[in-house]
């Protein structure tokens, strides 16, 4: 057959794959064991000799291997290992690829979890650089000879920053330095790190993939754009196998069997068929996203509006360029940021609520809460100002979120 759009094959990936019973997608399998005839086909699976086999739940099941099988065909790589969060995805990444004396290059505008994580690598003897990664010189201008890996959000959460993505990969290319992006914002239905250069695509499969607030769940993707046999750090027993196959063989037994952030079948489950509308949700939400942003540049209560969409974005080009949409993430500053709290309980649609990339929308201060831990030297440096409100931009009729934002701006004067 020839090559299927998207949707389609995210909807008929299982079915054509084929599954025991006849199912349209894989089933959920709870069970932890899994037992063999023959030892040696046990032994096999331990070694690595027999592909295809599972023995123990922590390092997945046939349902989070049907997943891993999704996410690798949406990213169009050659492998994936999935986690039971985005967070535990990052973390893998970073504590089984780097060691004490790495050093690590990084956009300075990142998640504020990943920010704090940034911490814990320090304190483990890893250096971290973090630089406003706009401007691809920033990044060349931090490379040291231990630079081991470059690590970029394909769009900043909550800023909107863009990295120049595609001249850092071509920079950690031809320095043959990892490159990781991290994907959650876009996700592949708007772009694919792959055409940039990326060695590794993150996912918080939470968000953008599963779309509905209802699973957690990360994945670590390789694009197959990596030679990680000249990579150092690959330990001895991972290097018997191809060199494409390294690095996430390694993230998959030093950073998912070791570490234990293992996924659930069952939000496995629930993450593959929330994929299915992944294509639908997201232009749904972007457009959504695009008209609203445009309400709120306009309206004269509001400051500043934080969006890749409008054409006053800092790296518009590049979002117009690289991505088929904006996507839901948006951000904005009241000119009187002392009426925050009423224009936020003013709202009636907005639920007032952490998390992202669900079908509702949700709305957010930043700084006294997913950025409080951070400081406010952390957030002055991230544009995060005491003012900020972010959105993540749902699926509702865009007519009823703009009325509903003009109201509450109006009764907070």
């Amino acid at each position: 057959m020839d090559k299927q759009g998207f949707t389609t094959s995210i909807v008929h990936g299982d079915r054509i794959a084929g599954t025991e019973f006849g199912d349209v997608r894989q089933p959920i399998h709870t069970s932890v064991q899994y037992g063999f005839e023959r030892v040696e086909d046990l032994i096999g699976v331990f070694q690595g000799t027999r592909k295809g086999g599972f023995n123990y739940a922590r390092q997945g099941t046939p349902t989070t291997a049907a997943l891993e099988r999704k996410i690798t065909s949406l990213e169009e790589g050659v492998g994936t290992v999935c986690f039971g969060t985005g967070m535990a995805a990052i973390t893998a990444t970073f504590l089984t690829l780097l060691r004490a004396g790495d050093h690590l290059v990084s956009s300075q505008y990142v998640f504020g979890n990943t920010n704090s994580l940034f911490g814990t690598l320090r304190g483990f003897g890893i250096e971290v650089t973090t630089v406003d990664a706009g401007d691809a010189e920033n990044v060349k201008n931090a490379l040291r000879p231990n630079t081991r890996m470059v690590f970029v959000e394909s769009v900043a959460n909550p800023g909107t920053q863009i990295p120049d993505l595609q001249r850092i990969g071509e920079l950690c290319r031809e320095r043959a330095i990892a490159y990781v992006v991290d994907n959650t914002i876009t996700s592949p239905a708007l772009f694919r790190p792959k055409a940039v250069g990326a060695s590794l695509v993150i996912n918080s499969l939470t968000k953008t993939i599963a779309g509905h607030g209802a699973a957690l769940g990360g994945a670590v993707t390789d694009t197959g754009a990596f030679d990680w046999s000249a990579y150092p750090n690959i330990a001895d027993d991972y290097r018997r196998a191809a060199p494409k196959e390294q690095g996430l063989l390694q993230i998959r037994k030093k950073g998912l069997r070791d570490m234990g952030a293992s996924l659930s079948s069952e939000h496995a489950h629930s993450i593959a068929m929330g994929a299915e509308t992944l294509a639908l949700r997201v232009k749904q939400s972007s457009d959504n996203a695009l008209a609203l942003a445009r309400f709120l540049e306009k309206h004269e209560a509001v400051g500043k509006v934080f969006y890749p969409g409008l054409e006053s974005h800092p790296q518009y080009g590049i979002a117009q360029a690289l991505f088929k949409g904006a996507s839901w993430l948006l951000s904005f500053e009241l000119r009187d940021a002392g009426r925050m709290a009423e224009v936020v309980n003013a709202l009636k649609l907005p639920i007032k609520a952490t998390g992202l990339g669900d079908t509702r929308t949700l709305i957010i201060p930043v700084a006294p809460t997913i950025f409080f831990e951070a400081g406010a030297e952390t957030r002055k440096a991230m544009g995060i100002s005491d003012g900020m409100l972010r959105l993540s931009v749902g699926i509702e009729d865009i007519d009823d979120l703009i009325a509903d934002f003009s109201q509450a701006l109006k009764a907070a004067g």
